[in-house]
């Protein structure tokens, strides 16, 4: 943990990104804890709500978009 003057913030290991701020060492504690169970809660609500609404889920490797419009068929590999 870090204290900063507009709060406090926790390192990831390596200490190379740093979060914050937080008004509590307990707050961001809190969140240092929980990031990663709420990561994953977060990535499948995004990709549940991309399908409702249509947006394709695979990424063409040539342009690093999604793969919407006329484009030839992606099929799974095995």
């Amino acid at each position: 943990m870090v204290l900063r003057p507009d709060g406090y913030h926790w390192l990831a290991e390596g200490g190379r990104q740093e979060f914050g701020p937080f008004a509590t060492v307990a707050l961001a504690r809190a969140d240092r804890d929980g990031s990663g169970e709420a990561s994953a809660a977060a990535v499948d609500a995004l990709q549940q709500a991309e399908q409702e609404i249509g947006i394709a889920d695979w990424i063409d490797p040539e342009t690093g978009e999604p793969a919407e419009g006329l484009c030839p068929p992606h099929l799974q590999e095995d």
